[in-house]
């Protein structure tokens, strides 16, 4: 079964009625097409977990572009399937890997949780159960493995925990963000896949006023994609924002390093504002570095404008911050405004809403935990 489906834009699917209470939002539904179980099926899980096993909870970082999507699939590389098949490596056996949050074809997370049970049993002595491997055992051997396929995904946590802890049931908040790279120039090769590329200059300004419209306790039927199996569309939004940041890594000439040292830290901020080709903190000197017609020499690229969008919830419904982000992107290049923004989330139908962002730019970026 695919996690990533081409779905139509079938209204009445998106537009189911719900009357169901905000304290629905404790059932996870994930940005990228989590499906609901029941919790007594977690529950039943628990209950019949084996004393000789011991639960990991483990935290990983990938790049989206040669997924097709963290669910295991028939057919096609996915998060869950790579992951089970390095444990399988590790251990000897099969395990099944359990993760707290669907990522969609594409999507990159710099922090997906999951959980795995292990039994340890000698390789000496067949049957024999042994002590549990330390977590820094299981990170290292893991990423071994991991490491001899694409390279693309890498364990960066292990954790001990009860057997009854879920990562996807104890989950407390996720957060995801999605950047977009604004300006006219060609995009790097080192950003392919890896953001939104917008020719326009964005209106930070306009995409926060229409934030404010956003956050907190809404219905979301706008922004839902039809294949969502939601029982409600009723969700929190703790924050959704967007800023401006420092497009990609910066490296000085020897030029500027050497000013940096005799001027101090003050005026090397201030020639990162002012006079470097590829970035700034400023917005208004970034956009004279990124539009100008400024002399930046030979090979040197002006940089784009970076801006990120931050989400924030208990849950999100499928393809939700993606669809945010196309309105977001609309507000910012002057095409909609914040009252247009507030007209299509009250119109409670997907229809009324923006074309949804591509995947390129999403990324996972936290899973908050209450841990043991």
């Amino acid at each position: 079964m695919t996690e990533n489906p081409k779905h139509s834009l079938d209204t009445e699917s998106r537009n189911r009625p719900s009357k169901i209470l905000k304290t629905q939002d404790f059932v996870d539904d994930n940005e990228e097409g989590e499906e609901e179980l029941q919790e007594s099926s977690f529950v039943a899980e628990s209950m019949s977990s084996n004393p000789k096993l011991q639960r990991y909870l483990i935290a990983v970082e990938y790049i989206g572009t040669k997924f097709a999507g963290s669910q295991k699939q028939l057919n096609g590389r996915t998060v869950v399937g790579v992951l089970e098949e390095a444990f399988c490596k590790f251990i000897g056996q099969q395990v099944s890997v359990s993760l707290s949050s669907r990522t969609d074809a594409g999507v990159h997370a710099l922090s997906n949780v999951c959980h795995v049970d292990i039994e340890r049993i000698s390789k000496r002595k067949p049957g024999e159960v042994l002590p549990p491997h330390e977590p820094a055992v299981v990170r290292r051997a893991v990423n071994h493995f991991l490491q001899k396929n694409e390279g693309d995904i890498m364990v960066t946590d292990v954790r001990c925990v009860p057997s009854d802890f879920h990562a996807r049931f104890k989950a407390q908040e996720r957060t995801y963000f999605y950047r977009f790279l604004s300006g006219p120039e060609p995009l790097s090769t080192f950003e392919k896949d890896r953001a939104w590329h917008v020719l326009e200059d964005l209106d930070i300004v306009a995409m926060q006023e229409a934030c404010k419209v956003l956050v907190g306790h809404h219905d979301f039927s706008s922004f839902r994609a039809s294949g969502c199996q939601a029982k409600s569309p009723i969700r929190t939004l703790a924050e959704i924002s967007v800023s401006e940041v420092a497009s990609t890594l910066y490296f000085p000439s020897i030029t500027e390093r050497e000013q940096n040292c005799e001027n101090g830290e003050n005026s090397c901020c201030k020639k990162f504002k002012t006079d470097l080709p590829m970035g700034s903190h400023s917005n208004t000197n970034v956009a004279e570095s990124s539009f100008g017609e400024t002399d930046l020499g030979f090979g040197i690229r002006r940089r784009h404008r970076c801006f990120v969008v931050t989400a924030r919830a208990r849950s999100f419904l499928y393809h939700q911050v993606r669809l945010l982000v196309g309105v977001l992107k609309s507000v910012g290049i002057g095409d909609l405004t914040t009252s247009d923004v507030e007209r299509i989330l009250s119109a409670k139908s997907v229809t009324a809403a923006s074309p949804m962002a591509p995947a390129c730019g999403l990324y996972l970026g936290h899973v908050k935990y209450d841990l043991p």
